[in-house]
Parts: C-alpha cells; structure tokens; sequence
C-alpha cells in the first residue's frame, strides 16, 4: 500500500484518485490512523439504504410507484421526449432574470 500524509495526497490528489480507481491501494496519513481509499460502485437502491436507512420493500415500492407514475404520463401525453438542443434552450430561458 502506497502511504502518503495530507500534504503529499493534496498535492496531486487527481492522480491518487486515479491510482485508487485503477486499483492500487493507496492511503492518506490521518493521525494513528490510515485512511484507504477505494473506488465504490454506487447503486441507487444501496445508497437509498445506506444513507437513508431505507428498507429494501421501501426502495422497492417506491421504484413501483415512479415506474406506475412514469407509465401514466407517459400515456397521458405529459411526458415526451426532448432533443437536447431543445433541452438546452429551455435550461437557458429559465436561467435568465
């Protein structure tokens, strides 16, 4: 494992980052103690769980309702699909003051 304190990780942190995502294993001094880091991969239901404590049937039901919503706008015709030029030009109107 690669050790380094604040100041060296700081420095070039892009490129320990980049080290750790590729693999390596890298950690960052803090005190007594080493600090990894590691690439994760992020899943919304596992992030709805871990950061909010969600139960798996309330991810679950709640995925069904977004889905059951989508399903009836969609045939009701309030939702469609945007061309990102067009997309850009609506971002761009609500921006302006």
């Amino acid at each position: 494992m690669k050790t380094l304190t604040i100041t060296e990780a700081r420095k070039n942190l892009s490129h320990w980052l980049a080290a750790a995502a590729g693999g390596d294993d890298i950690g960052i001094i803090l005190g007594a103690n080493v600090i990894a880091l590691r690439k994760v991969e992020v899943e919304s239901t596992d992030f709805a769980q871990r950061e909010y404590g969600a139960a798996p049937e309330q991810v679950a039901a709640l995925q069904n309702a977004v889905d059951d919503r989508y399903r009836r706008l969609k045939r009701s015709g309030k939702l469609r699909t945007v061309p990102v030029d067009e997309l850009r030009g609506l971002l761009e109107e609500a921006s302006l003051p």
